[in-house]
């Protein structure tokens, strides 16, 4: 009679298993809630976690200056509204619409902006405002504190403050678009240098490709662009606002055709790139250096704008005005607009347009046709 197999796992050592304590399930551990804010913290954009930090540090340098001591959380609510008559602008006087006015004393004004905490003088934008009273509520959340920023007052006050702006005719300030006409100006300032191809080629992605923003500009990868063929590109968006998963989507694959197809096949061929970032600094003697930042890729748009000598203020943020005016001016369908640039809403990109793309229009000429 044959004996019985022994089982696989018989043999093996016996191993004790060190089990931790067991965990409380109505709370995390230290180690679990720091690897969680890590977690958060690496999903924001670069952007992101540098505009909480500048709202942050404007906080605690105004709070210092009012109340003579050091921020905590939480912030009571008599505090949040002090922030907000602070610094929203109000008609001083009831006869005088022209004469505006807020409660920060001057001598604090001008050591916030002595300091570095303010660029200048007097209110801020709206949206200023609007936005670090949304990171203190932020950092009120991340705490788990009370938090003074949903207080009814506070929502209140701050609801009556866009409409008080809004009857004084206060707009949010637009950088002017890039269209096609002040586009060509600008490009015709990038020579045959490396620098120059390298700009001519950015310029030309970011615009032609639906309007990048200028974190996914600085984040593009030569891995995905994929040459069709001697005069077109396809460029696949791993990542973006309105993707941050970076989940795979047939929408995410932009063309990248004609001049600007041109352009990045002469950039690709002048700097040598075989892998990695798209876009790189040029060192001295025309060394490649890191990827680009985003705030390098602004810059270069703020710099080729102010050679080309076009009137009006640019940002990065005008390539992407400018592609989906211009798609108006042209007359172009609102699906094949927004297939490009990404937006979901038509409402969101309807706000886009600028009023000049719609000169054109036969509605507003009604009057004058025959």
């Amino acid at each position: 009679m044959k004996a019985a197999k022994a089982h696989p796992l018989a043999n093996l050592p016996e191993r004790r298993l060190a089990l931790d304590p067991a965990l409380d399930p109505s709370r995390l551990t230290q180690t679990a809630e720091d690897a969680a804010r890590a977690l958060l913290r690496e999903g924001e954009s670069t952007n992101t976690r540098a505009s909480y930090a500048s709202a942050m540090r404007y906080w605690c340098a105004w709070y210092a200056a009012r109340y003579s001591e050091a921020l905590q959380l939480p912030v009571s609510v008599p505090v949040v509204i002090q922030f907000i008559v602070d610094h929203a602008a109000r008609t001083a006087d009831a006869d005088s619409k022209a004469a505006l006015a807020s409660e920060l004393p001057p001598d604090i004004d001008q050591a916030l902006v002595a300091n570095g905490y303010k660029t200048r003088l007097g209110v801020p934008a709206l949206n200023t405002l609007v936005h670090r009273i949304a990171v203190l509520s932020k950092a009120h959340q991340l705490a788990k504190a009370p938090n003074p920023c949903a207080d009814p007052l506070v929502r209140e006050l701050l609801a009556q403050t866009r409409r008080a702006y809004a009857k004084r005719g206060a707009r949010p300030r637009k950088q002017r678009a890039l269209t096609k006409d002040p586009l060509q100006a600008v490009l015709a300032t990038c020579d045959e240098t490396l620098r120059g191809k390298r700009d001519r080629a950015l310029l030309l992605f970011a615009w032609a490709t639906g309007g990048r923003r200028r974190s996914e500009v600085a984040s593009a990868t030569l891995e995905n662009l994929q040459r069709v063929d001697a005069s077109s590109y396809l460029y696949t968006l791993a990542h973006s606002k309105t993707n941050q998963a970076g989940a795979e989507r047939p929408e995410d694959v932009k063309p990248l055709v004609g001049s600007a197809a041109q352009a990045m096949r002469a950039w690709l061929a002048a700097s040598g790139i075989q892998e990695g970032a798209l876009f790189r600094r040029i060192r001295k003697g025309g060394h490649l250096g890191e990827p680009l930042a985003p705030a390098a890729v602004r810059d270069i748009v703020k710099e080729r704008c102010a050679l080309a000598g076009v009137e009006g203020k640019f940002s990065a943020h005008s390539l992407r005005a400018g592609f989906v005016t211009e798609a108006g001016r042209q007359n172009m369908s609102l699906p094949e607009t927004m297939a490009m640039t990404g937006h979901h809403s038509v409402a969101t990109v309807m706000g886009y347009f600028r009023a000049e793309s719609t000169l054109g229009s036969k509605v507003s000429r009604m009057l004058d046709e025959e």
